[in-house]
């Protein structure tokens, strides 16, 4: 998995690329946590992302809670396959899909 990441304006913009599992959830979850100060929302573009896990899901958790709510994380452009997980899991109900 590869990570891009644009700041303007308080907002980070992530772009995972790949696959956000077990093995590199670990990688992103330490570039949150490197990059998350004076950031207030996270704009997660899943655009690049071929699968997500629950290690996956859990990072997003662990931002929102970095932040001071899920309602700051706002993910755009899953495709159907991650989609479908944030359905099954409820994590639409819980972060903002675009």
């Amino acid at each position: 998995m590869t990570v891009r990441k644009k700041i303007e304006d308080g907002t980070m913009t992530v772009y995972p690329e790949g696959r956000l599992d077990t093995l590199t959830a670990p990688e992103l979850e330490n570039e949150l946590s490197d990059s998350l100060g004076g950031v207030s929302s996270l704009v997660f573009d899943m655009s690049g992302l071929e699968y997500i896990s629950s290690a996956g899901l859990r990072v997003l958790l662990y931002a929102g809670k970095k932040l001071g709510g899920s309602e700051k994380i706002t993910v755009t452009n899953l495709n159907e396959t991650v989609s479908e997980i944030f359905e099954i899991t409820g994590f639409s109900d819980i972060v903002k899909v675009k």
